[in-house]
């Protein structure tokens, strides 16, 4: 067995199959969810930003459960949706879409934003004369796909459909997992991800701020660091490949 022992983040299903993942490579893991999915409304304006799918020249979905939400809210209203146009930013969320009869393209290596922008696809979609742009996400994040796309040109909407909330825990219940279990490692998924887990430390957080910290990508290193965290390691994605990858070229913390 590795001698890493890590406290994953993600929401409860993500959690779960990235636990299993770590395991099948002989590291030990901890699931404590600190991102909860919570769906909004279907409104007026989410609604005719659906019925206009066809209008744009890419739709990027930015999580898998931004995906499942989608499909969900087009089968709900009765809507079909374009089979081509369609770009995520790792693999296991073009699955999603894919599973439902999407042609998606995604960044063969690196699922960040920066690897998105990078595609010569995505460059070809938005050449037309004024391309519309529609990422499809939760509320916030992804500012920079916004930014780099509208430099280029594109007009972008967003269709939110879900907000991330921080689950309910007993005051102390990060400390005194991280010691029960003797876990030497953290990660986080994102920077909302990194947010919460300081926000659940509390005043406990100076000292998990010493453990190993994995994040997804080199925005999220630099909030972290800023945020105090000394041992940061960016995974350059947020995949469980990603991941494990960066768990076996680091050294675990001495015991």
């Amino acid at each position: 067995m590795s001698p890493w022992r890590l406290l994953l983040t993600r929401p409860e299903e993500d959690c779960a199959a990235l636990a299993q993942s770590l395991l099948a490579a002989g590291i030990a893991s901890s699931c404590l969810p600190l991102l909860a999915i919570e769906p909004v409304a279907l409104d007026d304006g989410r609604r005719q930003l659906l019925a206009d799918l066809h209008r744009y020249q890419a739709i990027i979905v930015v999580s898998k459960p931004a995906a499942r939400l989608l499909l969900e809210r087009l089968a709900e209203v009765g809507l079909p949706f374009p089979e081509r146009g369609w770009f995520t930013v790792g693999e296991a969320t073009a699955q999603v879409l894919r599973e439902a009869g999407a042609y998606v393209t995604c960044p063969p290596r690196g699922d960040d934003s920066e690897a998105l922008l990078a595609l010569p696809e995505l460059r070809e979609a938005i050449e037309a004369s004024a391309p519309r742009v529609l990422i499809v996400r939760g509320k916030g994040g992804r500012e920079l796909l916004c930014e780099r796309l509208g430099e280029q040109g594109a007009s972008v909407d967003y269709l939110e459909l879900y907000r991330r909330c921080l689950p309910e825990y007993p005051a102390g219940t990060l400390l005194r997992r991280i010691e029960a279990e003797r876990l030497n490692g953290l990660m986080v998924s994102s920077g909302q991800g990194l947010e919460h887990l300081r926000q659940m430390a509390g005043a406990d957080w100076a000292k998990l701020a010493q453990l190993p910290l994995f994040v997804p990508s080199p925005r999220v290193a630099e909030q972290a660091r800023a945020a105090g965290a000394q041992q940061v390691v960016d995974c350059r994605g947020a995949s469980a490949a990603a991941l494990l990858a960066a768990v076996q070229r680091s050294a675990a913390p001495a015991s």
